[in-house]
């Protein structure tokens, strides 16, 4: 690249300040402006921009194959992000993945010594030991790193910052297996969360991490399965607590007590009805972070929860069979600590057919409470203080028979316990109170609030919504004739001026009305990989993330049907459908995140869990992959937690 003139090396700068830049990596725009005679000292200077970001494309990438077995085995990114300006002029980023590291590495604390990643603690902060292989005990570290929120606070105070520092709040949802290789560990260890300090650097935007601080659960009860999570729109992190444990048959669930021994030394001290809501983490400016656990937002398999923009509105989901779509309005603007709890009733017209008009929306109340008064009720009471549960007809018509997780109860409340039922057994009273609880798998949510619409995952389209399954019921709203294992992707109109069944008002301008279907997978008899879903379609969508900049959703897959899980960006005014990243063979793509600006630059997280989790669907791939997933990830224990960055492969500086 031949020098140019100052003139037009400031023009550049310019041009440069005008994008939604990915952060650069190995060539950055600094390295390359100094190649045109000036400094990077200079590069980093602000300049007012004369041309205007208008949009942005992805150019895909193909789905790896055991042609290049490594692309396989590893997160591989070969996609490009494509920027146009208001002046006709385009810049082009080629994608990459960068780790901040893989659980079970030692990274820094910040006080000069080092802490485990994705490490695992009891309620007093002491390690948890894996002694399943005689002498070589060691901590517990988690293999599915999940929910990720990137933000900065006005003023850090964390030291050893180059740059400037910013912050991602990390949950660990689960470890797979013991060191063994033989003892399943689902469940049976309380959810890590931690706080990362990053230094991001002002010429690059790369993010380096400098503190590794582990949160502090034990206020909160300890923290069960948190899956995918959300930034709230006042920079707190929105965790979650999914597959709410049965306070019916806690006493013959072994993993509940294997989790109550882990976390507090014994089988029978943990309550289940602790479990099963939504925690929220605060991140503070020296790096550290408190936690405190939201009990008026229902207590469902809380898989992810996306705020609108009224910072009071939430859509929730709820990853469960017999699922229901669930809102929660708070009584007051950036407080989820009291509220009112809502779920939908689905008229006619639910299709897969993304041309159709789709369903309406109706909004059944269940009740308003604040998080002190549920937890009160969740320290003192039993089950069989709430309800009366029966697995046969009781043959009394004081009893409402209800679909609860593919299964059919009859159910009735206690005189005075509505409150109670409605925020401690959710499930069983939204399905009582006539909420459409047809859904399955029920995963990620994200909103687009220019357009109004929010988007939800159902990972399966399977059981409950299909005519004839044992857990169907007509009456709910939603009926295929067969399963779509691939799953697909719920727009929900959003407007304001609602009432509930009851006719009173609910006090949003965010509720959704009418929800119809924007994608759908396909499913297909194996294809020469073992992929049971079209690997060019979305395959049991997941994780969702919307960018307001970009105009994109993107999309990660949590699939037994696709051998490597894929992330996708989804243009809502194209329509274009574009693979961005491949994760390793049997992981789940996770953690997924999208900040348009943080000090001028634009973010994807992602992160991955269970690299070689082998199903039937990997018996073609698997005796070439297994052993190198297990080189690139300690023998199958560690995942990746980490970002989508770019290097600069092509740059026109003059026009």
């Amino acid at each position: 690249m031949s020098d140019q003139p100052q003139s037009g090396r400031r023009k550049a700068l310019k041009f440069l300040a005008g994008a939604p830049l990915l952060p650069l990596g190995a060539m950055s725009t600094a390295s390359l402006l100094s190649a045109c005679g000036g400094s990077s000292a200079v590069a980093a200077a602000p300049a007012a921009p004369v041309a205007n970001f208008v949009s942005a494309d992805f150019t895909a990438m193909a789905a790896p194959t055991l042609t290049n077995a490594a692309a396989m085995a590893t997160t591989t990114v070969a996609s490009s992000l494509n920027v146009t300006f208001s002046d006709n002029s385009t810049q082009t980023y080629k994608l990459a993945y960068q780790p901040f590291f893989l659980t079970g590495d030692m990274v820094p604390n910040g006080n000069g010594g080092t802490v485990l990643a994705g490490g695992y603690y009891d309620i007093n902060n002491k390690p948890i030991i894996d002694a399943t292989v005689a002498g070589k005990e060691r901590q517990y570290f988690s293999d599915s790193p999940d929910g990720t929120s990137l933000l900065s606070l006005p003023n850090p105070t964390v030291t050893g910052i180059k740059g400037k520092a910013v912050f991602a709040v990390v949950q660990f949802e689960y470890t797979t297996w013991a060191q063994d290789g033989k003892t399943d560990m689902y469940g049976k260890l309380p959810s890590p969360i931690a706080v990362l300090t990053l230094d991001q650097d002002q010429t690059t935007g790369k993010l380096s991490l400098v503190k590794y601080h582990n949160v502090d659960t034990s206020k909160a009860n300890g923290l069960w399965i948190t899956c995918g999570s959300s930034l709230s729109p006042w920079d707190t992190h929105l965790s979650s607590e999914e597959y709410e444990p049965d306070a019916f048959t806690i006493s013959s669930n072994a993993m509940f007590a294997a989790y109550s021994t882990n976390l507090f030394g014994d089988a029978t001290k943990a309550n289940p009805y602790h479990y099963g809501h939504l925690p929220e983490v605060t991140v503070n400016p020296d790096g550290t972070g408190s936690i405190k656990k939201h009990y008026c937002l229902g207590r469902i398999s809380h898989e992810l929860i996306q705020v609108f923009p009224d910072n009071r509105t939430a859509l929730m989901g709820d990853d469960a069979t017999n699922g229901g779509l669930f809102i929660f309005v708070a009584d007051k603007e950036k407080d989820l600590s009291s509220g009112s709890l809502y779920v939908a009733k689905i008229g006619a017209g639910f299709s897969l057919d993304t041309a159709a008009a789709g369903a309406s929306l109706s909004w059944i109340k269940l009740g308003s409470a604040t998080s002190a008064e549920i937890e009160a009720l969740a320290n003192k009471l039993k089950p069989t203080d709430i309800m009366d549960v029966a697995n046969t007809d009781p043959k009394d018509a004081t009893y409402t028979k209800i679909y609860i997780s593919g299964k059919i109860q009859w159910v009735r409340v206690k005189a005075g316990m509505e409150k109670a039922a409605a925020f401690l057994e959710t499930h069983r009273y939204a399905a009582l109170m006539g909420g459409s609880m047809a859904l399955t798998k029920l995963e990620g949510t994200t909103v687009n609030a220019k357009d109004k619409i929010a988007y939800s995952a159902l990972q399966n389209m399977q059981s409950s919504m299909v005519r004839g399954n044992a857990a169907w019921n007509e009456a709910f709203g939603v009926t295929l004739e067969k399963a779509l294992n691939a799953g697909g992707i719920l727009a929900h109109t959003l407007a304001g001026g609602q009432k509930d069944t009851s006719g009173a008002a609910i006090n949003s301008e965010w509720v959704p009305t009418v929800t119809k279907t924007l994608l759908i997978g396909e499913d297909i008899a194996a294809d020469a990989l073992g992929n049971t879903a079209n690997p060019e379609k979305i395959g049991a969508p997941d994780n969702l993330k919307f960018s307001e900049k970009l105009r994109t959703l993107f999309i990660g897959e949590d699939s037994s049907y696709h051998v490597n899980n894929f992330l996708w960006a989804y243009n809502v005014d194209t329509k274009k459908l574009t693979r961005v990243a491949s994760m390793p063979a049997g992981a789940e793509a996770t953690g997924l995140s999208v900040v348009d600006n943080l000090n001028g630059w634009t973010y994807i997280t992602s992160n991955f869990q269970h690299a070689g989790d082998w199903g039937s669907i990997h018996n073609i791939v698997k005796p070439t992959l297994d052993p190198l997933v297990r080189a690139n990830y300690k023998d199958r224990f560690a995942s990746a937690v980490g970002y989508l960055t770019a290097d600069v492969s092509s740059v026109k500086l003059a026009k």
